[in-house]
């Protein structure tokens, strides 16, 4: 049908616009874009199927490069949503900016200073438990987590003791970090 339609097959171009039609407007509904911009869209994806369409490498394969296309116009169009967004709310229209005020970057970075220094007591309050319970929670934090049989086998812990001892190295950080006041 596409080398058809290539050929100037007027019936050919109809027939893949109706048999296409709804796979572009699934894709349009799936971004979830307005009527006006899903029509936009629409038009967009088969404008450029009409001037692509001598070009297609592959014409058996027209289904995703509609597909394909529309997602990227739609996602054109969500980008551009993101840039302006129309409102009659007074509130909104009555702000100089959206950037953040003087206040709210000072809470924010005292916020983040708060939050490293818990961080840092943390670590330091790890390294005051025993070496066995270090070890086992660094080896059990790793990304992605091991096994408890490798676990077993890198530290030499029974598989069926290495649950119960994490939490018990749990409590002890947990009552070390309560006995300070760290949390």
């Amino acid at each position: 049908m596409v080398r058809s339609a290539v050929d100037g097959d007027a019936a050919a171009w109809k027939a893949l616009v109706e048999g296409m039609s709804p796979l572009v407007w699934s894709v349009v509904r799936a971004h979830r874009l307005s009527d006006a911009d899903g029509h936009e869209v629409y038009q967009t994806v088969w404008f450029r199927f009409a001037q692509h369409l001598g070009r297609l490498r592959e014409p058996d394969k027209a289904g995703a490069w509609l597909a394909s296309t529309a997602r990227h116009e739609c996602l054109k169009v969500l980008k551009g949503l993101t840039r302006l967004t129309l409102t009659d709310d007074p509130l909104v229209l009555d702000r100089a900016s959206e950037e953040r005020t003087p206040e709210q970057s000072l809470i924010d970075a005292e916020e983040e200073a708060d939050q490293a220094e818990r961080v840092r007591r943390l670590w330091q309050e790890f390294e005051e438990l025993g070496e066995r319970c270090r070890q086992l929670l660094r080896v059990l934090i790793a990304s992605p987590p091991p096994s408890y049989l490798e676990v077993s086998a890198a530290l030499g812990i029974a598989v069926g003791s290495i649950g119960p001892l994490r939490q018990r190295c749990l409590r002890r950080l947990r009552a070390r970090m309560d006995a300070r006041g760290t949390v």
